[in-house]
């Protein structure tokens, strides 16, 4: 097997890695961006007539955790399976080329 085979391969890991982190980063709330999502909420709430509370925040903060949890765990699946795919690519290269 070949430098560029193992290129391949190992890029292919590097892409999905980047698009991993890359989901993360943008499916989860920034903890200096708290702050400025909790005003949101309480202004949101002041506006409608209604009492802005921690439960009610907490659960805004746990929905947009769960979203990004999703987004985050279908990151995950996808790089399990292109990392999976291109090891196999370079098992069965390998197998070609010692057999």
């Amino acid at each position: 097997m070949n430098n560029s085979e193992y290129n391949k391969a190992e890029n292919a890991v590097n892409n999905v890695e980047n698009n991993l982190q890359n989901a993360a980063d943008k499916a989860k709330w920034k903890i200096n961006e708290l702050a400025d999502r909790a005003k949101d909420y309480i202004n949101e709430q002041r506006d409608n007539d209604e009492e802005a509370n921690q439960e009610g925040w907490l659960d805004r903060v746990k929905a947009n955790v769960s979203d990004a949890w999703e987004d985050i765990k279908d990151k995950a699946d996808e790089a399990w399976e292109k990392t999976k795919d291109a090891a196999e690519d370079v098992k069965a290269e390998w197998n070609k080329k010692t057999n």
